[in-house]
């Protein structure tokens, strides 16, 4: 990605904010949406891809019908705070397909961490065989998700 990417227009969050709605989109009619033909919407599409605006396109899954239908928040302590634990626990946690996210957080613990499992024999599994034996882990605090109110992916583009 350039150090200093290419500010960007309004026609350029027009294509953002529609191509997080629908990154399936073909350029001829994300043009008609933005008031581009398709050669010049195209171009911008790429530049914004060069530019590492945009880091890719996927395809979203419904977890329930995938089997992955508990979500779970789990805070993570670790024993002790430097730069060679965080790399270790983070090392680990890159490894584990179940979690989603995993996040150095400041506060009253050091990470948190988003996971989808089928149910809750496999949250038990995640937890007790999984994430509390990762590198100096100390303590965990679970959330179980109830209702999911809301989820996105899409990000507010202002202007």
């Amino acid at each position: 990605m350039p150090a200093h990417p290419r500010s960007m227009d309004k026609i350029d969050r027009k294509i953002l904010r529609v191509l997080q709605q629908d990154g399936r989109i073909s350029f001829t009619e994300l043009g008609e949406r933005v008031g581009l033909s398709t050669s010049p919407c195209t171009e911008r599409v790429r530049r914004l891809e060069r530019d590492g605006v945009i880091t890719g396109y996927h395809a979203r899954l419904d977890p329930h019908l995938v089997g992955a239908d508990l979500l779970v928040f789990v805070e993570i302590s670790l024993a002790y705070k430097s730069g060679d634990v965080f790399e270790e626990f983070r090392n680990a946690a890159l490894r584990l397909p179940n979690v989603l996210e995993c996040h150095l957080v400041s506060g009253d613990f050091d990470y948190l961490i988003k996971a989808r499992i089928s149910e809750m024999a496999s949250y038990r599994k995640l937890l007790g065989s999984t994430l509390l034996t990762m590198p100096h882990v100390r303590d965990s605090k679970s959330y179980i998700v109830m209702e999911e109110v809301k989820e996105t992916l899409s990000l507010p583009l202002d202007g």
